[in-house]
């Protein structure tokens, strides 16, 4: 049984992690806890650098606070302005115990001006959408993407497929 620890105690992230590697690597076992791990950048990113920088330092943050495993996880969520219009992502970072990293991201989509303006203000993604939308802690259950989708694509789902590009490199360990 291979052990993971994700940094972050959201579910959603939790339930996504094991969902990408479980995709990726169908005959092993996995144990998945979270902890809390800091990402040394922003409460909301607001870039693609320091969205991914989030993601790397919370896998290294991680490692070191709980280094009895195989794999960490750092997962950030940021947002960009492109052309007027503010994008959405995150970036997911999988460490591994031989020090080898993969990186991976998810699509990208755009968010409505009443989100946006809320970000202006200061306010990080989750507490604008759950204003938005009159929810309560949407991030830890369909986040952004789902809200905006009726759930065709919910957090989870949507972080999965960036986890499993992610674990390309501990797929293919003799390209990389």
């Amino acid at each position: 049984m291979q052990k993971i620890i994700v940094a972050s105690k959201n579910p959603v992230k939790i339930k996504a992690a094991l969902a990408g590697f479980s995709a990726m690597f169908p005959s092993e076992q996995f144990e998945v806890k979270g902890i809390s791990a800091n990402s040394e950048v922003s409460e909301q990113p607001k870039n693609d650098q320091e969205t991914l920088q989030g993601a790397l330092n919370r896998a290294r943050n991680a490692s070191v606070a709980e280094a009895d495993a195989d794999f960490w996880v750092g997962m950030e969520g940021g947002i960009e302005e492109k052309g007027g219009e503010t994008e959405a992502f995150a970036w997911m970072v999988v460490r591994g115990k031989d020090g080898k990293i993969g990186k991976g991201r998810t699509g990208v989509f755009f968010l409505p001006k009443l989100v946006v303006d809320l970000l202006r203000q200061g306010k990080e993604l989750g507490e604008a959408d759950d204003i938005v939308f009159k929810r309560e802690n949407s991030k830890q259950v369909n986040g952004a993407i789902g809200l905006l989708t009726d759930n065709i694509v919910d957090r989870a789902k949507y972080y999965q497929d960036a986890i499993v590009f992610a674990l390309i490199p501990f797929k293919n360990k003799k390209l990389y």
